[in-house]
Formats: C-alpha cells, sequence, structure tokens
C-alpha cells in the first residue's frame, strides 16, 4: 500500500503544507529554501503517500548514481508527522529503496534530522538505518544551550562583554546583510582561501523569503561594522549559521557582547540555542578555538550525523 513519486513543481503546496504540520521543527524543507540553489543540484525529493494519503517526505538530490538527502541542506532526512510508527517508518524506507532502485541508484548518503530540531522525539530513521546496515560516514558537532538548564559564561567571554559595553559596541538588527558579509567573506578568504557557502545574493534573497526565520545582527563602532552573525530562527530553536569579527571585533570583545544579547535576552524565551558546527571534513577535524568559543557560552555537543548504505 506504499507509493512513493518524485517531487514536482506541481506537488509544492502538498509538500510545503506537510513540512508544517510535521514533527521536525525546521523551515529549511520549505520549497522556497531548498530550491534557490536547485541549478547547483539534480533534485530527486521523494514524497511517500499510503492508501493515497501523504505520508512522508524525503528532501534529496541524485549525484553520479548516489542518492543525498540533501547536499544543498546542512540536514535532510524523512519528514514525518505524530501519526507515523517505527512499523510505518521500516515500510517507508522499503518503498523508497525500491523507487531508488528504479532510478538507477546503487548508494544512499542519508543526514538525519538532529534532534535538537524534533518537536517530538523522531529517531525511528536511524533505527531503520540500522536494520538497513548502514555505516556512520560522518560525525560533525556543534554546541547547544538548553535555555532552561544553561551554563554559566566562563571568565574570558566575561571580560568581553564587560570591554565591549566600555568601548561603546553598539548592537543592530536589520535585513540587509552586505556589511556583515564583507566582514565574513574577507575572514573566510584570509582563513580558508574560499567565500561562504551562500553568496550575498543568495542570502538577501533567502531573508526576503523567509523574513521571520533569517535575521541579520551586527556589532558597530564608530559607525563602522565590527563583528556579526546570520541568524535561523525556528519554533523551538535559534541556530547561528554564521559567525565573524574583524580585528577591531576581536580586539574589542564585540562578538561576547552579541552573544550575551542573543543568549541572555533576545532569545532567551526560545528552548534552544545552537552555535552550528566546529568541525571540517565530515567531523574528522575539529576546530579547537572555535568551540573553545561556543563552549566558553555554555554550549554543549550535539552531533549533526551522515550515514550511507547500498542497495546493491
Amino acid at each position: 500500500m506504499i507509493e512513493v513519486n518524485r517531487y514536482s513543481e506541481k506537488n509544492k503546496q502538498d509538500w510545503d503544507q506537510y513540512v508544517s504540520v510535521s514533527r521536525q521543527d525546521t523551515f529549511l524543507f520549505y520549497r522556497n529554501f531548498m530550491d534557490y540553489h536547485s541549478d547547483r543540484f539534480t533534485d530527486c525529493s521523494l514524497m511517500v503517500y499510503r492508501k493515497g494519503k501523504l505520508s512522508a517526505l524525503l528532501p534529496g538530490n541524485i549525484r553520479e548514481g548516489v542518492f543525498h538527502s540533501h547536499q544543498g541542506l546542512t540536514y535532510g532526512g524523512l519528514i514525518t508527522t505524530t501519526k507515523i510508527s517505527t512499523v510505518d517508518i521500516l515500510s517507508f524506507f522499503q518503498g523508497i529503496n525500491g523507487e531508488l532502485l528504479k532510478l538507477g541508484v546503487k548508494e544512499v548518503i542519508y543526514k538525519p534530522v538532529p534532534s535538537i530540531y524534533h518537536k517530538l522525539p523522531a529517531q525511528e530513521d536511524i533505527y531503520a538505518l540500522f536494520r538497513l546496515k548502514a555505516i556512520k560516514i560522518a560525525c560533525n558537532i556543534s554546541s547547544t544551550i538548553y535555555q532552561n538548564n544553561k551554563i554559566s559564561f566562563i571568565e574570558s567571554r566575561k571580560s568581553g562583554i564587560r570591554k565591549a559595553a566600555r568601548e561603546g559596541v553598539l548592537i543592530n538588527q536589520g535585513t540587509d546583510a552586505t556589511a556583515f558579509w564583507e566582514v565574513l567573506e574577507s575572514n573566510l578568504m584570509a582563513t580558508y582561501g574560499k567565500p561562504p557557502v551562500h553568496s550575498l545574493k543568495e542570502i538577501s534573497a533567502l531573508i526576503k523569503l523567509f523574513p521571520e526565520n533569517i535575521k541579520v545582527y551586527t556589532c558597530t563602532l564608530n559607525n563602522e561594522t565590527i563583528a556579526g552573525c546570520l541568524v535561523f530562527i525556528m519554533q523551538n530553536v535559534v541556530h547561528i549559521q554564521y559567525i565573524s569579527a574583524n580585528e577591531t571585533g576581536k580586539q574589542t570583545g564585540a562578538l561576547d557582547f552579541l552573544f550575551d544579547e542573543l543568549i541572555n535576552r533576545i532569545y532567551i524565551y526560545k528552548p534552544v540555542f545552537d552555535f552550528g558546527q566546529s568541525t571540517e571534513e565530515m567531523g574528522d577535524y575539529l576546530n579547537e578555538n572555535l568551540i573553545f568559543q561556543k563552549e566558553g557560552f555554555g554550549g554543549r555537543g550535539t552531533l549533526y550525523e551522515a550515514y550511507k548504505y547500498s542497495l546493491e
């Protein structure tokens, strides 16, 4: 009784409606977000029907015979509602894998939605991966704060807050990412030799599409932008997508000042505050300086994982 169909634009309304009532707390699965870079990927998102009723979604793309869930997203696992059981999930994977075989797919790389983005427990897909003999191929660590059980900032972070206040650093919130992107791109090019994943044009377009979900915060001193971050806002989670400061921002403790404001005042009502990953190369490399900064604010480990299994 399971039918699996490939997503097409005519299904956009049904797709988005299902995302809105799912157990997963993220706006990244809405088609306007997924499709902003559709030219980079061969979309192969799947819609699972049981007895003719839409029962699950799987964002995905195909590249060189491999199905990814989804390369354009930080995570991209199965999207389900509270009505879906463990037995249902197992049957959905059976149907999905059968459809992928018809498409000539030989291997699946699957990135489950991290647990902090679950409105209710939703790890049945990881059990299904175990049954499929999937192997873990990536284990990235993020730093997360639970607002109802926070760890105090370490002294160096508190010192930065005091310094920024003395220097007269100001915090601004807006929709124009231009000034912050200049700081961000300059830092990334100097450190890694590459720009941000999102171009300024792309992020500006996304802000227009999701004005309530994407916010730009900057720190200024003497009318100069010296630091900032890009914030993704879900129902229960605030996720920091980009963080950067120029030399003046670092010397004045601007980011300490900014994150004190974000964590302890602006978004104190959101249950989860997530700083994002401090790893590269599928988790093999840990940026110790970066995670030290995040842990200094009280962040502790949340995993962003990826699994692989064969269809042959």
